[in-house]
Parts: C-alpha cells; sequence; structure tokens
C-alpha cells in the first residue's frame, strides 16, 4: 500500500471551465450558463465546477458541461490555467480553461442541470457580463481558436472539431471571431479613454 502524504500548508482548489462555441454556418455563438448559486448567483458563466480528487481535468470539464448543459462532447482543447489570486471569492481557486466547436442543430436542446439555472446559447455580439474573471479567459479562447483556424487554413494542422466544416466555414468563422475581437478592443479603448 503507498503512503498517503498531506501537508500543511494550504491548497488552492481547482476547477475547470467549458467554452463551448456553436456555428450554424452564419452565426457563432457561446453556450453560458445562468448560476444558481452563490457566488454571482444569476449571473452569466461559463459552464464548469470543480474537479473530482478521482478524474482528470479533461474528464472533469466533460463531466460538468454535461451536468450543467446536457451536451455531450468527445474532447475539447485545453487553453489555460487562470490563477489570479482573487479571482474567485469563495476561496483560492486555479481554473483550468478548455475550449471546442461544436455544429448547432435546429433540435439541439440544452438542458439546465446541476447548480445551473438556465443554459443558453448567445450571439458574440450579445453576450451579458459575465462572473469571475470569464470575460478575460474567453479573450484567451477566441486567440487560440483564432490560431487553430490560421493552421487549419494554412494547412498546417486541423483539430477534431474543425474537421466537421467545410474550408469554407473555416473561413468564415475567422472572420467571425477578428471582428468581435476588433469590437472589444475598440470598446476597452473606449473605456479607458472615458476612464472606466
Amino acid at each position: 500500500m503507498s503512503q498517503v502524504y498531506t501537508y500543511k500548508y494550504p491548497h488552492p482548489a481547482v476547477t475547470v471551465d467549458a467554452l463551448v462555441f456553436g456555428f450554424d454556418g452564419t452565426d457563432l455563438r457561446l453556450l453560458l450558463i445562468e448560476r444558481g448559486k452563490e457566488p454571482y448567483a444569476g449571473k452569466w458563466a461559463f459552464p464548469g465546477g470543480f474537479m473530482e480528487m478521482d478524474e482528470t481535468a479533461e474528464e472533469g470539464v466533460l463531466r460538468e458541461l454535461q451536468e450543467e448543459t446536457g451536451l455531450q462532447v468527445v474532447n475539447m482543447r485545453q487553453i489555460g490555467a487562470f490563477s489570479a489570486v482573487h479571482r474567485d471569492p469563495r476561496e483560492r481557486v486555479v481554473s483550468i480553461a478548455f475550449y471546442t466547436l461544436v455544429r448547432l442543430e435546429d433540435d439541439s436542446v440544452l438542458q439546465a442541470g446541476d447548480d445551473a439555472c438556465k443554459a443558453h446559447w448567445f450571439h458574440l455580439s450579445e453576450l451579458p457580463p459575465l462572473a469571475f474573471d470569464h470575460s478575460d479567459i474567453l479573450m484567451v479562447a477566441l486567440q487560440t481558436f483564432q490560431s487553430d483556424l490560421r493552421l487549419a487554413l494554412w494547412g498546417k494542422e486541423s483539430t477534431l472539431w474543425l474537421q466537421q466544416f467545410k474550408k469554407e466555414d473555416w473561413k468564415l468563422l475567422a472572420e467571425r471571431v477578428e471582428h468581435f475581437m476588433k469590437e472589444q478592443k475598440h470598446d476597452r479603448m473606449d473605456n479607458l479613454d472615458k476612464g472606466l
């Protein structure tokens, strides 16, 4: 039997967040859940939650996504760990974020569950204010998505979820992502100019 080691210093909690982009051939959307519990009850956030002790981050994000939205995906791409000291008012929390792209079908029904009150696909141009540091995580996810699209368009590499779309779709997706990122940069510059 192996020995279990414990340490006297505090441990941060680890969460996983799922950024799921949906594309219907025209519009790019983002899946969000309305939080049912504090902190940020009633606010919109990415599906996600605390990792369990017997699962990997990859398993945890797929489980949380399914529990909170009813959506099942095969795989997701890790975009990074987010560890700002005060990113979560509950305790010291490090979040590992993942993203994927799915084809939106007319008959795809979301089922909010666990601690999510609602699950909804939002157009990127109509996103509500996001809980925690999810706006920052979104920008990193979009930069990663943009890089993945460029590699695919250059014929260098293609992620599994991009392979379900045509090359014409990749171009349109790249345009949508670039347009949104330019708008966000412009809005941030306006806020800086206004002293916000």
